[in-house]
């Protein structure tokens, strides 16, 4: 049975809900979200970006065979001379795909290409490049260029028959097509894609193309969350600007939970804000609203829409601009790739030298947007992009990463490390 919201509350130590940790909510979170099961079967030219739902287990060994890591001469270690130089006559070639026919004499050695089969009792071979090749057909092995065993790549090494090369839960990257083509795999078994639904909500809000009215401003919240949803690779629906409206936000909210596995809203969880977001949402779902210990981004809506055994997950987030992006990929991205199916990684986290003193009261998570950069001695330096209120996107289109100042961390002198997302590969 699925548990309630309050359930799942009471097993995060400490919970308060007025002052909720950036780790607790995590936490909550990660109890929450349910995952996707249904399965498909794709090309694996059409699997990049998409999450395995299975183990792939080697059908074959890799490499089938012993063979050569280089081009040069295969020969027997046992024929190499205890001192001095190794004079071999060359018995014949091997070439990738072409096998050496027959055995090797005792004592003779066989041209061979990278990638050719070892011929059979051969174990060793020596780089072309430390060789020379009399008139007569034979080759001179300088002493103490190879030892036995040397450049020579085992059946099985890379993988060995029945054992797993990609575990589920992996999201699809080049190398791994590479490597399915590899074991002949032409199709590999994914996770359906992941549907979100998005909308803004706000009176004051115009679309691109309409005229803006006096205090009203151009809806960026839906391009933002546009951009970094498309990064994680699923379905969008986006269904625009809904105003404050009961009769629109509930029709908004409707079609959204009926049409999405998750539903992403902007506006309407604050304090002050009208009420309408708020008590819709708890009329046609489960939800909890949050005033995390964070900043910026303090409130944001969580819980479930629609009827049971069919409920999308909502997250509500605050309105500006900056605080959007910040509270998704502190909460919602890791919940949307758990969500495909997907084993979500750490973000990479960067020590740097903060470049200047930052002013920070212990209990709360800050995130500083700051631009990274590398010192002639190697260490990494950051700077703040300058004020950093959250609806100042620009600050967050100039940075190159988010400066992060932990829950119980203080101000920040001149010279500290500092801990730093960088937003290549994020963002």
């Amino acid at each position: 049975m699925t548990p309630s919201l309050e359930q799942i509350a009471s097993c995060i130590t400490g919970y308060d809900p007025n002052a909720l940790p950036v780790a607790q909510a995590q936490e909550f979170i990660a109890r929450l979200v349910p995952r996707v099961r249904t399965v498909e079967k794709l090309p694996i030219r059409a699997a990049l970006g998409r999450v395995l739902a299975a183990d792939v287990v080697s059908p074959i060994d890799v490499p089938t065979h012993d063979n050569s890591a280089m081009d040069g001469y295969a020969l027997r270690g046992m024929d190499l001379a205890a001192e001095g130089p190794t004079a071999l006559p060359v018995a014949g070639v091997g070439l990738a795909g072409q096998q050496f026919a027959g055995l090797v004499p005792p004592g003779h050695a066989v041209r061979i290409m990278t990638g050719a089969v070892m011929p059979a009792g051969l174990d060793t071979v020596v780089p072309q490049e430390f060789t020379t090749l009399d008139a007569d057909g034979v080759v001179q092995v300088p002493a103490g260029v190879v030892r036995t065993g040397d450049n020579r790549r085992l059946r099985g090494e890379d993988l060995a028959r029945g054992e797993p090369a990609l575990v589920a839960g992996r999201t699809l990257r080049p190398a791994d097509l590479g490597l399915l083509a590899s074991l002949g795999q032409a199709e590999v078994a994914v996770f359906r894609r992941l549907r979100v639904a998005f909308f803004s909500t706000g009176d004051e809000l115009r679309s691109i193309g309409e005229p803006l009215d006096e205090g009203c401003v151009y809806d960026s919240n839906r391009y933002t969350l546009h951009g970094m949803l498309q990064r994680l690779g699923v379905d969008l629906l986006d269904l625009g600007v809904v105003r404050d409206d009961p009769a629109a936000l509930e029709a908004a909210f409707t079609e959204a939970a009926a049409s999405a596995d998750a539903v992403i809203t902007s506006g309407g969880v604050s304090v002050g804000e009208a009420d309408h977001t708020k008590q819709i949402m708890a009329r046609l779902g489960e939800v909890l609203f949050w005033k995390i210990a964070m900043r910026p981004g303090r409130p944001m809506a969580i819980g479930r829409l629609g009827p049971p055994g069919r409920e999308a997950m909502l997250f509500g987030l605050p309105g500006n601009p900056v605080a959007v992006m910040v509270t998704f990929y502190a909460f919602v991205r890791d919940a949307l790739l758990a969500m495909s199916g997907a084993t979500p990684e750490p973000v990479p986290v960067l020590r740097a030298v903060s470049e200047a003193g930052l002013r920070k009261k212990p209990g709360r998570t800050e995130y500083q947007r700051g631009i990274v950069s590398q010192a002639a001695d190697g260490r990494w330096m950051v700077r703040i992009t300058g004020a950093q209120g959250s609806g100042i996107l620009r600050s967050m289109s100039e940075a190159n990463g988010m400066v992060v100042l932990h829950h119980g961390q203080g101000h920040v002198a001149a010279g500290d490390l500092v801990d730093v997302i960088p937003f290549h590969g994020l963002v």
